[in-house]
């Protein structure tokens, strides 16, 4: 008798190992097959004279020109919106995890509002900076776009870092404020050593959400053929790019769409191995138990 419960788990493990390797080949799959897809339709329209010159007159119609004009502007609009949410998200972490670790009741209050937040539509926040422009009687502009971009990766970027700060151990903390720290000192000399990987990773996640997003600047940046020269002047994006050009009925804009989309695809790509490198260089300085 006492081999049939041995038996099941046995079963069990079997069972369960097999849903976790069908898992993860599905996802491997799927991700292939997204990244085949564009490549297969992108690369044949890709050229240096696509990402290097902006749009002519009738690039959307088939004629000659480029998307430096979205590339630029996306590279504009998510670095300096990741920049912002990181000046204003770090500090929130940090004060989450070192001033408010023995408020829990207030600490689950917040990390819940941040939850919803984190679940609100990116349209939604389009709307919002929509509305917030026309209040303060704003035009279209990559400030616009910024501040949107802004208020829509802040709890994804807060909530990322606090998942990493929430695994240094208590001791820690306990150690660094008996030997006379202030909870400042510990918080930027202490725990952003210790979680340097983490964050880079949390910023990386925002950085991506930012560039890739579309719905959020569709009514706040605006579009336009040329590169923005200031902060008031409209800007394009590579996800606005694409959508314009996959609704062409020219079926060599649709193809465009696929370039821009590799193009936008490459440059994640080039974020993602820098934020890794960048990690694994900072996490020789992490203070080891």
């Amino acid at each position: 008798m006492k081999g049939i419960p041995e038996m099941y788990k046995k079963a069990e493990e079997i069972f369960f190992r097999i849903l976790m390797i069908i898992s993860t080949v599905s996802i491997a799959a799927v991700l292939l097959m997204i990244i085949f897809s564009i490549l297969y339709n992108g690369l044949p329209s890709l050229s240096w004279e696509m990402i290097s010159q902006t749009p002519k007159g009738g690039f959307y119609f088939g004629k000659e020109g480029g998307i430096l004009n979205a590339i630029i502007g996306s590279v504009y609009l998510s670095v300096c919106s990741t920049i912002l949410a990181l000046l204003i998200g770090l500090p929130v972490a940090m004060y989450m995890n070192v001033f408010m670790i023995r408020h829990k009741k207030s600490l689950n209050s917040i990390r819940f509002f941040l939850d919803i937040l984190w679940g609100i539509p990116s349209i939604v926040y389009g709307a919002f900076g929509f509305v917030i422009m026309i209040y303060f009687g704003l035009k279209t502009s990559l400030l616009a776009g910024i501040i949107t971009v802004t208020l829509f990766i802040i709890p994804i970027m807060v909530r990322s870092m606090d998942e990493v700060l929430k695994t240094v151990p208590s001791g820690l903390l306990e150690s660094a404020l008996s030997l006379g720290s202030t909870k400042t000192e510990i918080s930027f000399k202490v725990f952003l050593r210790q979680c340097i990987p983490g964050i880079v990773t949390a910023i990386l996640l925002s950085f991506g959400r930012a560039i890739g997003d579309a719905a959020s600047v569709l009514f706040t940046t605006g579009y336009t053929d040329s590169i923005p020269e200031s902060l008031s002047d409209p800007a394009a994006t590579l996800p606005l790019a694409i959508f314009f050009q996959l609704g062409s009925p020219v079926e060599e804009v649709r193809q465009r769409a696929f370039a821009s989309a590799a193009v936008l695809t490459f440059i994640i790509l080039l974020i993602s191995i820098s934020a890794r490198l960048l990690s694994s260089k900072f996490n020789r300085n992490k203070i080891k138990f």
